[in-house]
């Protein structure tokens, strides 16, 4: 007889994690969420319809992939951990629109897998409870691929959705704000607590939303130029632009010239800190060193 209660019904978690003799592993950052609203609600902040085609990275048992399934044309999901296929085979066996692939999805070309697993071609949405350890690796891999990735639903440390929203002149905003904005409009969506997870992590998290931007935020003339600046200019948090600059790309005259001229035609005073300087100027600073060089 089928069991009716959703998959992330803290009872039914246990009992199938039980039934297949699984141990969580703590070095691929699993926890599994135990309250379905939450799960419900991330649906519907993802607004998941059967004119979306969804990835998954990490569906553990299957407790999101589930909703996902129910309300999406099709489910890629990705799951590192081979010991979780035969529970989703189980979990999920009443689903014909979901594909579960036993691979690291930073090891992974995301567009031929797409187009070798999606049947139609319809907007994609990234929904996923990303693993904390590696949240950024994955989150810009899907940004920077040529996957049209039209949104990405993710749940994220709370410290992490914050720095990745955070404005200018704010301590939360650096290098990760810069590179996620540069691609999408962001949104904390709402907070998830940690205490509806098994195991229960440390902090608490946040729902993320991202939105493409139909053309990146600011209009750079190198791109890789344009965030190898943005890197540097983080470098060492409490130093100024010029002092991180400096460290970065060299203190001989040549290099110093460069440097102070451009910082000037940009009209960006080099005593600031990194912090305070938003894309726009940064594009700015970027574009001139480009055409200073």
């Amino acid at each position: 007889m089928k069991d009716k209660r959703e998959i992330a019904v803290p009872a039914r978690t246990r009992e199938i994690l039980a039934r297949h003799g699984f141990t969580l592993k703590k070095s691929l950052g699993q926890n599994f969420l135990t309250e379905p609203n939450i799960l419900h609600k991330i649906v519907e902040v993802a607004g998941i319809t059967p004119t979306s085609n969804v990835i998954e990275v990490g569906p553990g048992i299957g407790a999101l992939t589930e909703h996902l399934v129910q309300n999406a044309a099709q489910v890629l999901a990705f799951e590192i951990d081979g010991r979780l296929l035969p529970i989703l085979a189980d979990t999920l066996q009443e689903y014909t629109n979901v594909m579960i692939r036993n691979q690291d999805v930073l090891q992974t070309d995301l567009v031929q897998i797409s187009q070798e697993n999606f049947t139609q071609q319809l907007p994609i949405k990234v929904v996923a409870n990303l693993p904390y350890y590696i949240t950024t690796p994955i989150m810009m891999h899907f940004l920077e691929s040529a996957l049209p990735v039209a949104e990405m639903i993710v749940m994220v440390q709370k410290e992490v959705a914050e720095r990745i929203n955070a404005e200018p002149g704010t301590k939360a905003y650096g290098s990760l704000s810069i590179a996620v904005q540069y691609y999408m409009e962001t949104e904390i969506s709402f907070i998830v607590p940690k205490t509806v997870f098994v195991p229960q992590p440390n902090v608490d998290s946040a729902i993320l939303k991202l939105t493409r931007r139909s053309y990146p935020k600011v209009r750079v003339s190198n791109e890789q130029a344009f965030f190898e600046l943005i890197r540097s200019a983080f470098q060492l948090r409490r130093k100024t632009l010029w002092n991180n600059l400096q460290h970065h790309y060299g203190k001989d005259p040549a290099m110093k010239s460069w440097l102070q001229t451009s910082l000037t035609q940009a009209e960006i005073d080099p005593s600031r800190r990194g912090e305070t300087l938003s894309l726009e100027e940064f594009a700015q600073l970027s574009n001139t060193m480009e055409e200073n060089k």
